[in-house]
């Protein structure tokens, strides 16, 4: 599957891909991506060729006029209500993006975000899209406003990524926005 926009292509990772996924998972500026840190070529390659077989789910953002791998964005169906065991409707999705450090603040989060979120609602199913966002990832929070999301709550302490210097947890406050698939297509109005 691949998703065009004006200026990015998001399409399944491949192998040549390692270089410039590298470069913004050598340091992950968010913690919550911390546990997806790459600390060399070779482990970025071993990445790729776990990525490759993902095609419908997990894409690599890309300039289109150069090809150049800019970030990421990936989000997979889930149930609503994970007491219903196999007859789960699976409509819900959490999308993660990220985006190298490098092409922050130009509008390509939102680009890709709006095309990945209007291919999951309409091409995909979703009824529900909600997203987590630290407290302190004010871009993120804001890219979640653009895009028509609501703020559901802030919960405190929520989440550990990382420890503190003297080994504790280091937790985090986090705000979840939601938008469903009614609200998304009256916003596209």
């Amino acid at each position: 599957m691949i998703i065009e926009t004006e200026r990015l292509i998001l399409r399944p990772f491949t192998e040549s891909d390692a270089a410039d996924v590298l470069e913004y998972l050598r340091e992950p500026a968010v913690n919550g991506f911390a546990s997806m840190k790459l600390n060399s070529l070779d482990e970025a390659r071993a990445e790729m060729n776990k990525r490759c077989s993902e095609t419908e789910y997990y894409f690599a953002i890309t300039l289109k006029d150069t090809g150049k791998v800019i970030g990421e964005i990936e989000a997979y169906p889930e149930s609503d209500d994970p007491t219903d065991g196999d007859n789960r409707q699976q409509d819900t999705f959490s999308p993660c993006w990220m985006l190298n450090n490098d092409y922050q603040g130009k509008g390509y989060a939102y680009e890709a975000a709006r095309a990945f979120f209007d291919y999951l609602f309409k091409d995909k199913g979703a009824r529900r899209i909600y997203a987590y966002t630290e407290d302190y990832n004010t871009a993120s929070r804001h890219l979640c406003e653009k895009l028509g999301m609501r703020c559901e709550g802030l919960f405190l302490e929520f989440i550990s990524f990382v420890n503190d210097p003297d080994g504790t947890p280091h937790y985090e406050n986090t705000y979840q926005y939601a938008i469903l698939k009614k609200e998304w297509l009256g916003n596209q109005l």
